[in-house]
């Protein structure tokens, strides 16, 4: 999904770019936006889904849980969403043959908690649509009760019993995965954890700072990772 202007259209090219390389399956690609301009045209464009949220209320990525709608877009089948800013280093048919119903990237940041990390999860068209009826109907309380939208379905999730995880190892934060502790990010760069298959962008930085090395935190050093460069590529 691909709205406002905090993401360009590199950002979806580059993202097909890297699943073509490295899914050997058959794939339909679906980018949902209100904004095609720049697009490639092997990139499948679909209307972004209306959500009704209060003007000027924080977006936290609650227009993801459109995708629970029952017709959702016409698709079919199992359906593996992946955020615009993750970078694609290892092969990612097994995202489509590992078992389980619902599968999200834990977040690592917190692991003590059930929630999720949204950025890649797979899920079964047309299942699950209360998880976005509940929601429409009860968003103010789900805002009071949650901070944003992974948190939210993670817990739904989790209730139903039908809440897993990908293999850690398959989905590294670049922040807590790839970066050394602070004292040795002076001296030593972030670098691929052994059996990386995607790795996961959350808050600052985005790619192209990891490129470079900047952090966009004050208090946050980094080295600069070409080999981000190297992944990312359309």
């Amino acid at each position: 999904m691909k709205w406002g202007d905090k993401f360009p259209a590199e950002y979806v090219n580059r993202l097909y770019g890297m699943v073509s390389k490295n899914l050997s399956i058959p794939f339909r690609f679906v980018c949902f936006t209100e904004n095609n301009d720049g697009i490639r045209d092997e990139v499948e464009i679909q209307n972004l889904p209306e959500l009704d949220l209060p003007p000027g209320a924080p977006e936290r990525g609650w227009r993801k849980l459109t995708v629970f709608k029952k017709d959702f877009g016409g698709l079919k089948g199992k359906t593996l969403f992946l955020d615009l800013d993750i970078v694609v280093v290892g092969s990612l048919d097994e995202f489509f043959t590992h078992p389980g119903e619902f599968l999200i990237a834990h977040d690592k940041k917190n692991p003590k908690k059930i929630e999720g990390n949204s950025s890649v999860f797979r899920f079964e068209i047309g299942k699950y649509p209360q998880i976005l009826k509940y929601f429409e109907q009860n968003s103010e309380l789900v805002k009071s009760e949650v901070r944003h939208e992974q948190a939210y379905l993670s817990r739904e999730m989790h209730k139903l019993g039908k809440l897993e995880y990908w293999p850690d190892k398959w989905v590294p934060s670049f922040k807590y995965g790839c970066c050394p502790s602070w004292i040795k990010s002076w001296f030593e760069a972030p670098s691929i954890p052994k059996n990386a298959r995607v790795i996961l962008f959350h808050g600052l930085p985005n790619p192209p700072e990891a490129i470079t090395g900047h952090s966009g935190k004050w208090y946050r050093h980094i080295q600069p990772s070409p080999w981000v460069k190297e992944y990312w590529v359309e």
